[in-house]
């Protein structure tokens, strides 16, 4: 009893000390505030509209028929496209696109409306502006909607002409009546279909750079973690990573907090999870972060090099939590890749919980799979402290942090 006494005690020394060097370093105090505090609120000022509405684009109408004109109008009156300019051909509307006036084409052949007439298959173009995928997003959408609605006006007006009744076209049209819900997001957000992913990520990525930038310091000033003089000895080493795990998971909770309740209602973002499923999720993804940057931390043998490893691995943390590519879809290296980070299991489960309205039991796969990977993250830093510790009692490398 008095030795599991005495492992708290000196678990609580280490905590408390790694808090205050962390509360006394400046550089990881900044990034503390700016990128955990302050990120969130960056990424939601900045994508805080989400939608983007009137795309400018230009229409080359070499058929001059009744059908392109309407389709024309029914683009124009879209909420995601606004018809700027009508060019002659197609080289003045590419000259637009280069200037950057209009962000896509609709180009309309000679034979489009002869083709509706004698009821063959008539083709229409669409050529995007690609720099931004929300230009691209805007000009497929706002056409495939006027092409649905011109398909279905088409098949009325041949159905007519071959002396069926209203009462009969309509059957034929709409057999299944059927009615369109998206229930997630409505009006097609960027800001839902990115924040919603990326500010779990933040957590993962702040306490990556902060933890690393702390270790690397006392590495470059010749000190070693596991050389407290309250946790000295081969038995230390579990009580120094838990305090020092304890320091940062604290710290991250609050964050954690902060970034998965606070910044969602400030912002007006869909909050349809429940409060305590949401803490579930923070407990277990905040440990695994801390096993997962524990381990990782023992890499690092200089302050500066988390910022180039940060800027790599960013992206493709990002983009293996599946937010816009389905997992489902992900070659197998890559799926397998994932697992290394805790993201990949932690933003699909707030989206599921904060945005589909889930609850905790429908997410018990990726919870399941963030105990598994804090369990192997936690094996692992204990292997490294040993490693670290013998041999910079070997080399006599590192003096005492204190």
């Amino acid at each position: 009893m008095k030795s599991i006494l005495n492992w708290f005690k000196d678990s609580y020394s280490v905590c408390r000390e790694e808090l205050r060097r962390i509360l006394t370093d400046s550089g990881v105090m900044i990034i503390f505030a700016v990128a955990g505090l302050g990120y969130p609120l960056l990424y939601n000022c900045i994508y805080h509209n989400g939608i983007l509405e009137d795309t400018p684009i230009a229409v080359v109408d070499l058929s001059h028929s009744a059908e392109s004109r309407r389709y024309i109008r029914k683009v124009d009156a879209t909420r995601e496209l606004r018809v700027v300019q009508k060019c002659p051909d197609m080289k003045q509307a590419e000259d637009l696109m280069r200037r950057r006036i209009v962000k896509g084409v609709i180009y309309f052949p000679e034979d489009f409306g002869s083709n509706i007439a004698l009821g063959r298959t008539a083709t229409l173009s669409i050529y995007a502006d690609m720099s931004s995928f929300l230009y691209y997003k805007n000009l497929m959408m706002g056409a495939n909607f006027v092409m649905l609605d011109e398909m279905e006006q088409i098949k009325i007006e041949r159905y007519s002409a071959g002396g069926m009744s209203d009462q009969e076209i309509s059957q034929l049209i709409e057999a299944i009546p059927y009615e369109e819900n998206n229930p997630y997001n409505r009006t097609f957000s960027y800001s839902i279909f990115f924040l919603s992913a990326a500010l779990l990520l933040i957590i993962q990525q702040v306490m990556f750079y902060g933890m690393i930038m702390r270790t690397g310091t006392a590495r470059e000033r010749g000190q070693s973690y596991f050389a407290f003089s309250s946790a000295r000895g081969e038995s230390g080493v579990c009580r120094i990573l838990f305090g020092r795990g304890m320091a940062y998971w604290l710290l991250f909770m609050i964050i954690g907090v902060y970034i998965a309740c606070l910044v969602p209602a400030m912002f007006g973002l869909p909050q349809r999870g429940c409060f305590s499923d949401i803490i579930v999720l923070l407990l277990f993804y905040v440990t695994s972060c801390v096993c997962f940057v524990s381990f990782w931390s023992s890499f690092f043998h200089r302050r500066e090099t988390v910022l180039v490893t940060l800027l790599f691995i960013s992206p493709i943390a990002m983009f293996l939590t599946g937010f816009s590519w389905p997992v489902s879809a992900f070659p197998p290296v890559w799926r397998v890749f994932s697992y290394v980070f805790p993201s990949s299991f932690a933003c699909p489960a707030f989206v599921n919980l904060n945005t589909a309205g889930c609850d905790i039991s429908q997410v018990g796969e990726q919870l399941r799979n963030l105990a598994i990977q804090s369990g192997v993250y936690g094996l692992l830093s204990i292997l490294a402290g040993y490693c670290e510790m013998r041999r910079s009692r070997a080399t006599n490398r590192y003096d005492d942090l204190e």
